[in-house]
């Protein structure tokens, strides 16, 4: 399996897969409230339907909603890739 490049320090490659271009959108919507981000992207998911969104983050500078989330969580013992990630 080839890997994609990392993301520049300070930022995070999102991907986003839906039934329909507009949950894809709301998701996205909510992450760039917390997070400055680029222009998404779309792309078909697949032969069933469906969308997939692309969009980076930029980690370094959250807005108000993830700098309180992100100050008071911390990384626990159950965070781990699920079974299908690499």
């Amino acid at each position: 399996m080839e890997h994609e490049p990392l993301p520049s320090e300070g930022h995070a490659e999102v991907r986003v897969v839906a039934t329909t271009p507009e949950a894809a959108r709301r998701v996205a919507e909510v992450l760039r409230r917390c997070f400055a981000s680029t222009e998404q992207r779309s792309y078909p998911a697949g032969d069933e339907g469906g969308t997939r969104l692309h969009l980076t983050l930029d980690t370094a500078h959250p807005a108000e909603p993830a700098q309180s989330w992100l100050a008071t969580s911390e990384a626990t013992e159950h965070a781990r890739a699920h079974s299908d990630e690499v």
